[in-house]
């Protein structure tokens, strides 16, 4: 009896097992604390099975497709014929399926206790699976989120999410794409590489709209040059489908017809019917309120990843899972805040930034207080060999450190680690300017940015 109370109490009891809740689990067993991990699904979560993982692959194919067109260019007479989804899937699930074994395994040597089942919340120590509770001295609630749709549009049919999008076994002729943040804009990169006809359609007056203004530029033009469609600037009024397509209309009256209607309005966060606000949690609009150290103000209960308000990233909520372990562990780890969080958007050409925007940082100091420097990838070796333009922003605040960095260019998300580097150690200009960077890399173009930002630029 003593062994079954051992067996079903622990330190840590974390609701979820994707990335915000495998990480609390890793990272709390390093610190010497029995953990009992609860996943309805499979570990991993979203990201590694329906986000992630998988679409990044599909993007990498898509890569590989664009160069097999343009191999002349490059002395390499190919001739490219057709996209076969069966073997892209294969290679997608292959991908997955490696990753979710390794993690398997991960999770069982460090030896962290899996529940299997759909867990709820009944009391703020208390989780209970399939009848049975489970008790932890501190829970931590990481269920993930969803492929959000609109009010009044159904999902079936030719109307889908990036989740049905993912287990499509053949390319359609002509898509629809509602919504142009990065769920849209990386479907839409994927299927024009693929062959298709996209057009994406976006309320907001562009696409990418949390992105800089000076990236968002460059990624409408190199979308118009790939033949990208998009409508800016006008909401979504409905959807009508029959067997031969879809036909979308705009409130302003404009109409659009496909194949296929892709919903990629965001992702919702995954709370409802799981007790939360009965166990007396804070809910709001689906999110779990948190105060800056991820403490719901409940008991011993703590939150982490894509139910928490800000930006919804695996590695965001990878984080904030090591966070929350130390948190307990009561090692006081320094809090990181959203701002610094790096994003990238792996379309083609790939966006990544940290920190403010020129607009939000002169928000935030004044307009008067905001220095920014451009430099085009155009004058970069490396850029020129991948046959890639684009530009590197440094925003910094006037006199003092770097606070924001973008990017835009085929595989700039590479360059994302120094960058967050220096926007988290609050460097200035000019100590990016004398830091030594290889030739020829892209990497080269974060320290041409940073000189003409110190006032020294080398080749301008």
């Amino acid at each position: 009896m003593a062994d079954q109370a051992t067996a079903q109490e622990f330190d840590i009891l974390v609701l979820g097992g994707g990335s915000g809740g495998y990480a609390t689990a890793l990272r709390a067993v390093q610190l010497g604390l029995t953990v009992g991990l609860v996943e309805k699904a499979k570990l991993g979560g979203t990201c590694l099975h329906n986000g992630c993982i998988p679409t990044k692959a599909l993007l990498h194919s898509a890569e590989v497709a664009d160069h097999a067109r343009d191999g002349a260019k490059y002395g390499v007479n190919v001739e490219f014929q057709s996209i076969d989804m069966t073997a892209v899937n294969a290679y997608k699930d292959g991908i997955v399926a490696g990753k979710f074994k390794g993690l398997q395994g991960l999770i069982k040597g460090k030896g962290i206790t899996v529940i299997e089942g759909e867990g709820k919340l009944t009391a703020p120590d208390t989780i209970t699976v399939n009848g049975t509770a489970y008790k932890g001295k501190n829970i931590v609630l990481a269920t993930g989120s969803y492929s959000r749709s609109l009010p009044g549009l159904e999902i079936g049919g030719r109307v889908i999410t990036s989740d049905e999008a993912l287990k499509m076994d053949y390319v359609p002729k002509s898509v629809i794409v509602l919504g142009g943040g990065v769920i849209g804009v990386e479907f839409a990169s994927v299927w024009k590489s693929f062959g298709v006809d996209v057009t994406i359609v976006e309320g907001l007056p562009s696409l990418v709209p949390n992105e800089d203004a000076s990236i968002i530029k460059v990624l409408e033009r190199s979308f118009k040059k790939r033949g990208i469609k998009f409508n800016t600037g006008t909401f979504f009024q409905g959807v009508e489908q029959d067997n031969d397509g879809v036909k979308v209309t705009l409130v302003d009256g404009k109409t659009f017809e496909a194949d296929l209607l892709l919903v990629a309005v965001g992702r919702g966060p995954s709370t409802a019917g799981l007790g939360f606000e009965e166990a007396g949690v804070t809910v709001d609009r689906g999110f779990v309120i948190t105060n800056e150290r991820l403490h719901t103000g409940v008991g011993n209960v703590y939150a982490v990843g894509d139910i928490v308000p800000g930006v919804q990233l695996a590695h965001r909520g990878f984080q904030q899972g090591i966070f929350v372990a130390e948190e307990i562990a009561g090692l006081k780890p320094v809090v990181v805040d959203d701002i610094n969080v790096p994003k990238v958007t792996y379309c083609d050409p790939e966006i990544a930034s940290v920190g403010y925007s020129e607009k939000a940082a002169k928000e935030k100091f004044g307009d008067d207080r905001v220095e920014s420097t451009e430099y085009n990838l155009a004058g970069n070796g490396k850029s020129a060999i991948l046959g890639t333009g684009g530009i590197i922003k440094f925003v910094r605040e006037k006199d003092g450190p770097v606070v924001g960095v973008h990017m835009i260019g085929t595989r700039v998300g590479e360059q994302i680690g120094e960058a967050q580097l220096i926007v988290n150690w609050e460097a200035y200009p000019e100590d990016v300017a004398g830091l030594i960077h290889a030739h020829p890399t892209q990497n080269e173009a974060l320290g041409e940015a940073a000189m003409a930002l110190a006032g020294r630029p080398l080749h301008g």
